[in-house]
């Protein structure tokens, strides 16, 4: 269950770190996998599409804390 967590965490962080660059900079490195959140859930979500960088980093901040509390337990 850790290693699940784990990935999960990883996922979010590289998906949320992609889409910031994204945001910033076109990112085609994998575009479609790494900024799924960022061009399909961000512009559905009114409350993310008014700041899009910071849902992103949220993200990637919200993957590191997974990775490092499935890390500890």
């Amino acid at each position: 269950m850790r290693k699940a967590i784990q990935v999960t965490g990883l996922i979010m962080l590289l998906q949320g770190v992609s889409g910031a660059i994204d945001h910033l900079a076109v990112q085609p490195f994998m575009g479609l996998f790494l900024n799924f959140f960022n061009r399909v859930i961000v512009p559905r979500v009114d409350l993310l599409a008014a700041q899009p960088l910071f849902a992103n980093l949220a993200l990637a901040a919200l993957g590191l804390v997974m990775i490092i509390a499935a890390a500890r337990s």
